[in-house]
């Protein structure tokens, strides 16, 4: 059973909330860190913990939504374990596994339906990494 950690701010709220719910109906095991209502709040309040939970292996994938994506992944992206990848399509949600072995999906509540966010997820979810090539670009990401 996958572990996936999932985190919001206001914008993804509801996303959030059906994605958890398709999520758990597969089996797999969710971490809410919230938010847990539309009122406004800020994202790296809820992005930290699910970066945390990727880092150290608490989960094994992670999904965090806000208006853009942006302000989500850059936050995300801090941690020296993670490669959030913001995404708005599934074509990219895929490209994120296979070449970037992300670990995070980043997703622009603002920009996609709840119908491509979903597509997204299962996606994301569901690749794996294809290393080869892609390893030794990977290996260069983090700063040492």
């Amino acid at each position: 059973m996958k572990v996936i950690s999932i985190g919001c701010d206001h914008a993804g709220f509801l996303y959030k909330e059906a994605i958890i719910s398709i999520l758990e109906s597969k089996d797999y095991k969710i971490i809410n860190h919230g938010t847990n209502s539309s009122e406004s709040v800020d994202y790296p309040d809820f992005v930290h913990p699910v970066a945390n939970d990727v880092e150290s292996k608490k989960s094994d994938l992670g999904i965090i939504l806000c208006g853009s994506g942006n302000g989500a992944a850059i936050t995300a992206n801090k941690h020296q374990g993670i490669r959030a990848a913001l995404c708005w399509s599934k074509e990219l949600a895929e490209l994120a596994r296979l070449h970037n072995d992300a670990n995070i999906l980043s997703i622009p509540v603002r920009f996609v339906t709840r119908m491509t966010a979903f597509e997204m997820v299962e996606i994301f979810l569901q690749t794996n990494f294809e290393g080869g090539r892609h390893a030794r670009r990977v290996g260069k990401i983090a700063c040492t």
